[in-house]
């Protein structure tokens, strides 16, 4: 009877720190101070349509790059993955680290097949910094919460189709990086 309370709480304790980091909640802007833009002589920058699909294609491709480290550092219990920070930025980096540290300390790991069918539902390229709004719909029923040593599956681990969102925050360098993400697990896709 012990082992198994033991052996349920750790397993619940595992699965709150060790869902995928599109479960953390959104997080503040970033880090780094940023400057608004301004077009010349000070005054605000127009941003023409082409200017929101290329932000959008940006951020999708910073999300998808987030999603396919995510996976490779979660495989390999990996939180210091120097891929993470080309497309992650705090506060979700820091979630997306202790998330992999916390499943590794736990002797535990991700594997499987994560399907995303990601797309921009807003630009707001005149906001300070700049952000894109993501939208997807993840299929986690393939990609599993596993023991490193045999691969059974954590218990009260479960895979699903669920809606996601993100922002992605254009950063002083120009780079798009995804800095806050929800898992919205109670909204079927």
């Amino acid at each position: 009877m012990l082992r198994t309370r033991h052996s349920r709480r750790w397993a619940i304790c595992l699965l709150s720190l060790a869902l995928p980091a599109v479960n953390a909640g959104c997080g503040t802007g970033p880090e780094a101070a940023v400057r608004p833009l301004t077009g010349r002589g000070g005054t605000p920058a127009t941003h023409s349509t082409a200017d929101e699909q290329a932000a959008g294609k940006a951020a999708l491709a910073a999300y998808s790059g987030y999603l396919a480290t995510s996976r490779e550092a979660s495989a390999r219990s990996d939180p210091g993955h120097p891929a993470l920070a080309r497309f992650l930025a705090d506060p979700l980096l820091t979630r997306e680290r202790v998330a992999i540290r916390a499943a590794k300390e736990h002797g535990a790991m991700r594997t499987g097949r994560l399907v995303s069918d990601p797309t921009v539902v807003s630009v707001d390229l005149a906001a300070d910094p700049p952000t894109v709004e993501i939208q997807d719909c993840l299929d986690t029923t393939g990609y599993r919460l596993v023991y490193a040593k045999d691969h059974r599956v954590v218990p009260g681990t479960r895979g699903g189709r669920y809606l996601a969102t993100a922002t992605a925050t254009r950063y002083p360098d120009g780079r798009w990086l995804i800095n806050a993400g929800a898992a919205h697990q109670d909204q079927p896709c």
